[in-house]
């Protein structure tokens, strides 16, 4: 085993990466009321921003992946950093459309290479019996970037203006990609190779084939997209103008979030580690939660009240740890050497979901007439059918990964009847 200090320091560098790219994402999403005066935008035109760099996002996950397992992490995050910083220090200095989008599909780019890249160094530098742990912290830990989107870059596009905040966050995409380069390492000195990986389309019709991967796949899908759909893009223009916060507090709320992702990651990394035939279990009580909690706030007939507002953000930002799950269920069931291509197509299914529900609001919210409260209600039921399919996905795939299981040997222990 390499020495922990220096697994600790280059993950702990590869977390910088990520949280970066974090802020790099929802930086748009907490500046779009000024982004939608910058550009003259309309609220579907708005969300065809973030709904461009997410199809750019989901849409390099498994090439991303099949590229990690070829050039490994550090290549992979440092070029993704540069990617980044190269969108958003476009993004800072045009007015123009066309090249505003150009900037956030860089930064989508970027951003596919990144967090995967950093997953994969967890196995390689830690011992099996830490990795589910830490691989929450690392999504959790990266979470703090939409801290950094919603107050510093916040306060600084408030102070200073856009092109000044946009550049401030190029540098940052920068400096990261010089630390990547100059400290981290795929594997520990002395680590056995990997092992030659198979043919491009071999390896993703294998990777696919195994009812895991598309447990994690459905897993990812159902937790993650209504926080990052919140955080990327709709959250900040629903609270200010919908429900009738101030942007403080509004800041204060993405802040909370974050918060309670960070306190439930840990938790969700040791129950997944100590009960890995549960996973699935504590999967749908994440999904349920997010129902009933939308339910309650949107089946009100005016503004919510700040407590159940809070209680909303909590509750949404469980999905952010617990589309982890699906990560480890990757990892479990697919060989080292594919290992990035499976990270990938999971990580598609969050954001295949976001995608859709971004789309599908802007639209609502163009023909609703804007950003009021009866059009962002009706928007957000939008995430309803992804639910409905992602439940489904994890009762159809988690019956047949048990089933293969078994056929292969493997003791799986059957609920108990009551």
């Amino acid at each position: 085993m390499p020495p922990p200090s220096r697994a600790w320091i280059i993950w702990g560098i590869g977390v910088a990466a990520y949280v970066v790219a974090v802020l790099q994402r929802t930086s748009f999403g907490v500046s779009g009321l000024t982004a939608a005066e910058r550009f003259h935008a309309g609220p579907a035109a708005l969300s065809g921003f973030v709904v461009l760099q997410v199809i750019v996002y989901a849409g390099m996950q498994i090439p991303a992946g099949l590229l990690l397992d070829r050039v490994g992490s550090r290549v992979m995050i440092a070029a993704g950093a540069v990617l980044m910083a190269a969108g958003q220090g476009l993004l800072a200095l045009t007015d123009l459309l066309p090249l505003a989008v150009a900037g956030r599909v860089l930064v989508g780019m970027g951003d596919a290479f990144t967090f995967i890249s950093v997953l994969r160094l967890v196995p390689r530098w830690f011992p099996a019996r830490r990795v589910p742990l830490i691989s929450q912290l690392t999504g959790m830990l990266g979470q703090l970037g939409q801290v950094l989107s919603a107050i510093p870059f916040l306060a600084v596009l408030n102070a200073a203006g856009w092109t000044t905040a946009y550049l401030s966050a190029a540098a940052l995409g920068v400096l990261l990609a010089v630390l990547a380069l100059a400290a981290i390492r795929d594997a520990p000195p002395g680590a056995a190779p990997t092992p030659a990986t198979p043919p491009r389309k071999t390896r993703i019709r294998e990777v696919w084939a195994h009812p895991g991967t598309r447990l994690g796949f459905f897993t990812h899908m159902g937790t993650q997209f209504s926080i990052t759909t919140f955080a990327l893009m709709w959250g900040v223009p629903y609270l200010v103008t919908a429900q009738g916060l101030s942007r403080a507090t509004a800041g204060v709320l993405l802040t909370v979030s974050v918060l309670a992702a960070l306190t439930a990651g840990p938790i969700f990394g040791v129950l997944s580690a100590r009960h890995p035939f549960r996973r699935s279990r504590l999967v749908l009580v994440i999904m349920g939660a997010n129902i009933t909690a939308w339910t309650a706030v949107l089946a009100l007939p005016g503004p919510a009240p700040l407590w159940l507002l809070t209680l909303l953000v909590v509750v949404i930002s469980l999905g952010g740890p617990g589309s982890m799950i699906g990560f480890d269920h990757a990892r479990t069931f697919n060989p080292d050497r594919s290992l990035g291509t499976a990270q990938g197509i999971v990580n598609v299914g969050g954001f295949l979901a976001t995608l859709l529900v971004v789309e599908a609001m802007g639209i609502v919210l163009q023909h609703a007439g804007g950003y009021s409260f009866d059009a962002f209600r009706l928007a957000w039921t939008a995430q309803y059918p992804i639910w409905i399919v992602a439940v489904t996905g994890v009762l159809v795939t988690r019956r047949k990964t048990r089933t293969r299981m078994a056929a292969e040997g493997i003791d799986v222990p059957l609920p108990r009847r009551r």
